[in-house]
């Protein structure tokens, strides 16, 4: 099976400063990782929350209808849950509980049996001025790759 979907959250990068990263398994009904293996799904608005039973869900993840899904198909923006070790579960509902951290989705992809992942973060939220630095090393960076070209040639 090709393993083509990459779907990332560029947003989450310039929003968040990454503190921890998990890669956690999505329960899926089949028109869902259907949509998925046509790359029609979105996560840039979402995030992730605990229920009262301790559970992880991803919320606003946006997984399109598949075209040929008739009436078996699913809701384009409804609640998905996500699958960790009970361990890491409880670790990141503590942090997240006493720390005030969020829980982002920074990457979906389909691993080598062609099982959908999603690479979540543990994350906390950057300040107006953090967000100008990112943006000026950027610019930076640009701007030097730039010269080197240009001297190189």
């Amino acid at each position: 099976m090709q393993n083509t979907v990459n779907i990332k959250n560029k947003k989450a990068r310039f929003e968040y400063e990454i503190l921890d990263k998990y890669t956690a398994g999505i329960v899926l009904t089949g028109t869902e990782i259907k949509s998925i293996r046509d790359s029609k799904a979105s996560i840039t608005e979402s995030f992730c929350e605990f229920n009262e039973k301790g559970e992880l869900f991803v919320i606003n993840m946006t997984i399109q209808e598949y075209v040929y899904g008739n009436y078996y198909n699913h809701a384009p923006k409804a609640e998905r849950k996500l699958l960790l070790n009970k361990r890491e579960l409880k670790k990141l509902e503590k942090d997240v509980n006493t720390k005030g951290l969020t829980i982002v989705p920074l990457r979906l992809f389909l691993n080598e049996r062609g099982l959908a992942k999603l690479v979540v973060a543990l994350a906390k939220g950057k300040k107006l001025y953090d967000k100008r630095e990112t943006m000026k090393d950027s610019d930076n960076k640009r701007d030097l790759a730039r010269i080197k070209k240009s001297f190189n040639n």
